[in-house]
């Protein structure tokens, strides 16, 4: 079924009969150019809304090589360096890349840097180290013998992250190095929107201004080899000047130092428990960045244009879960779609007028190349993507990079067909109304509702080994039938639990922000929850939920569990495990005789009584239990990767958790791969096959008997209710 609109497709130059025939067949309504690419004037005259990508810090080396000192800055941990003797020299910049990074001598390094002894921890006074600038070396005297010692010093971003990232990635061999500036600066500030005021007289044709995206890049630094050395795309470390840090030091009452942005190397990683001063840090960058970006979002409205905010690249200090962000008076947000959880990431966010899923793959030489099948790639993000959807809307999609090579793959352009026009029916099908919640589920973590969806991961979906089983748990549901919010523990402790909620989950590992630390001091927080719980909550506990060791207990809420885990502190105490319970609710759909990929094991984790019902327990640990605590119940889970039968065997934990067992029937499908949603507001219900193979199921429909469907690969089935 062909169909048009809510669809955006990137073009380049000289290629405007291909962008044209595609942009039919796509079915598309806009136009976009990419990182490096202008549009034909023949595309532009297609009528069709026209985006335009825009960097306001960079693209502009006329100016900023004449202000080098105006560059953004980020704080930087030098290597350790063992002490041999009473002098250490330490090469601060050997593994970093020098295109990248400059070091900055302008202010003044006594001030501004700092030299730590890490087997100490102590500060090295000024007094007892000195530069050799010309060979980037620290020279530290009276050093203690067999002592590592690092210095935290500024550098200059020389050279635009995500540019050069795309430089690197696309080859661009000679092209110029792009610049990037901080507007932090007044004469750059100035700068920025001088230009952009003349960039919007100039360019009377684009509808969008797609901000690509504001001042500060979330962190990402490259090593001497030119390979990724840090990467996190909540950081902050690249929003450094020294005169936002003496501003910051007469606003808040207190000076910030090197260290609180290094952080022991950690570099503010959202894994962290937040600090103070990290906190302090986001607040005050967040209130300069909006107010600027404020004023550019007015000068785009009075030039009759759309205001688009791209999610990431100079995205720090306007996340859009903060406080704060609809005021900004943006039109849209667009962001790359790599799974459920960066869709929902996405579709969740509130005061905009719409949102847009860039979907996957990029168009760029790293997928496409010879005998390589993109549209393998595309059908599993949109699979993955649409269960999300279905949950909470997209309102467009499209794709990006340089279509003069997706051209060249007829296989992937039919994908995208297919892609565009099952995404078309869904929206109007559904009217944009989310598929209906049976559940209220809560992610309890430090950031809470300020991270939505951004737990568990270090870039855009990109799960890794030590999170991938926590991660699976967003992934699971982003497309199931709830309703997913994220709370803090600072919520819980000011406000309480919403009597709406019905089951709390915390994931992760110890001593995260993800689990929370010594928040578990905190006796208030214990007696809020166990209290929820006896009164008919539910809690879900996955890998070392409320994890601290605390008089005697390492699970806060082993109580409410069920299930502790062995520190090496009560060896000598007996633990006995019951049987393991050959059937129970939540394992129902588990076939006999198959095992469950919980991840990466959580060792030594044990019951701490014999009336917990042990659902699986191998090895001498447990890996999932339920536990009855009062009117509510604890359920334990070691981790959950993401598959179709872990996120049915989560959705079992959660009704049964919930005490909702006889409801969970109820629109519930037969096969674990496919799954249904419900819209009654537009009287529709939908079976989706989250497959590339064809699947049949039966759907368990209210005073009816089970209906049937066999349905395609990647197939999407509708029903009226």
């Amino acid at each position: 079924m062909a169909s048009t609109g809510r669809f955006t497709i990137p073009t380049q130059e000289h290629f405007a009969k291909k962008t044209i025939e595609l942009a039919n067949l796509w079915g598309a309504d806009a136009i976009r150019n990419s990182d490096g690419t202008h549009l034909d004037d023949e595309v532009v005259a297609l009528g069709k809304k026209v985006y335009s990508a825009y960097f306001p810090c960079r693209a502009h080396n006329e100016w900023i090589t004449l202000h080098m000192d105006e560059t953004p800055q980020v704080y930087l941990l030098s290597q350790r360096v063992l002490a041999t003797s009473g002098t250490v020299h330490i090469p601060f910049m050997d593994t970093f890349f020098s295109e990248q990074l400059k070091p900055n001598y302008d202010a003044d390094p006594s001030k501004y840097w700092e030299v730590i002894d890490r087997t100490t921890g102590q500060v090295i006074p000024p007094k007892d180290w000195s530069l050799k600038p010309e060979e980037n070396v620290a020279v530290i005297r009276h050093a203690v013998p067999m002592h590592e010692y690092t210095v935290s010093f500024l550098a200059y971003i020389i050279w635009d992250p995500v540019e050069m990232y795309n430089h690197l990635t696309n080859d661009w061999g000679d092209k110029e190095h792009e610049i990037p500036f901080d507007i932090y600066h007044p004469a750059t500030r100035k700068f920025v929107f001088d230009t952009f005021n003349q960039w919007l007289k100039d360019n009377p044709e684009v509808d969008v201004v797609r901000f690509t995206t504001f001042f500060y890049q979330f962190t990402l630094l490259f090593d001497q080899h030119h390979r990724e050395k840090v990467v996190d795309w909540f950081g902050s470390a690249c929003t450094v000047s020294p005169q936002a840090l003496e501003d910051f030091a007469v606003q808040y009452g207190y000076r910030l130092r090197p260290e609180d942005f290094v952080d022991e190397g950690c570099y503010d990683s959202s894994f962290r428990i937040p600090r103070k001063a990290q906190r302090d840090w986001l607040d005050f960058l967040s209130r300069f960045v909006r107010r600027n970006v404020k004023k550019l979002v007015s000068m785009t409205h009075e030039a009759g244009k759309e205001a688009m905010m791209f999610l990431g690249d100079q995205w720090i200090g306007t996340e859009p879960y903060m406080d704060g962000f609809g005021d900004l008076g943006l039109d849209a947000v667009v962001g790359s779609v790599g799974d459920g959880t960066t869709t929902r990431m996405i579709s969740d966010i509130k005061g905009v007028k719409y949102t847009e899923g860039r979907f996957l793959p990029y168009f760029f030489p790293d997928t496409f190349y010879e005998g390589n099948d993109p549209s393998i790639e595309a059908w599993s993000n949109w699979r993955k993507a649409r269960r999300a959807i279905l949950r909470s809307p997209l309102d467009r999609m499209g794709y990006g990079g340089y279509l003069s090579l997706a051209a060249k793959f007829p296989k992937f352009v039919d994908a995208v067909t297919h892609i565009a026009n099952q995404f078309r029916d869904l929206s109007d099908k559904t009217q944009g109304k989310p598929a209906v919640g049976d559940l209220n589920v809560a992610i309890l973590n430090s950031w809470g509702k300020m991270r939505s969806w951004m737990a568990y991961t270090v870039a855009h979906s990109l799960p890794i080994k030590q999170t991938y089983s926590f991660y699976g748990i967003l992934e699971a549901l982003s497309g199931m039938r709830v309703n997913v919010r994220f709370i803090s523990f600072n919520d819980v402790l000011a406000c309480g639990i919403d009597p709406d909620i019905d089951v709390i989950i915390n994931a992760g590992s110890v001593n995260t922000s993800f689990t929370g630390g010594d928040v578990w001091k905190d006796d208030r927080l214990i007696e809020t929850m166990r209290s929820w719980v006896r009164e008919g909550g539910a809690f879900v506990g996955v890998g070392e939920p409320s994890s601290l060791w605390w008089q005697g207990r390492f699970f806060q809420l082993a109580d409410v569990l069920g299930i502790d885990e062995e520190r090496f502190q009560t060896l000598s105490v007996d633990k006995y495990f019951p049987e393991v319970a050959a059937r129970h609710f939540i394992t129902a759909d588990v076939p006999a005789g198959e095992t469950v990929d919980f991840g990466e094991p959580i060792v030594n984790t044990y019951p701490v009584n014999e009336q917990v019902t042990l659902l699986k327990a191998e090895g001498g640990q447990v890996q999932l239990a339920a536990n009855d605590y009062g009117k509510g119940r604890g359920v334990y889970i070691s981790g959950l990767p993401y598959s179709a039968a872990n996120a049915r065997l989560l959705e079992r934990a959660l009704f049964w958790g919930s005490h909702k067992e006889a409801e969970y029937e109820a629109y519930s499908s037969s096969n674990p791969q496919c799954e249904v949603a419900r819209f009654p507001e537009t009287g529709w219900y939908c079976v989706v096959n989250n497959t590339d193979e064809p699947q049949s199921t039966d759907v368990r429909v209210p005073q009816s008997n089970p209906v049937h469907f066999d349905i395609e690969p990647n197939g999407i089935v509708w029903n009226r209710l």
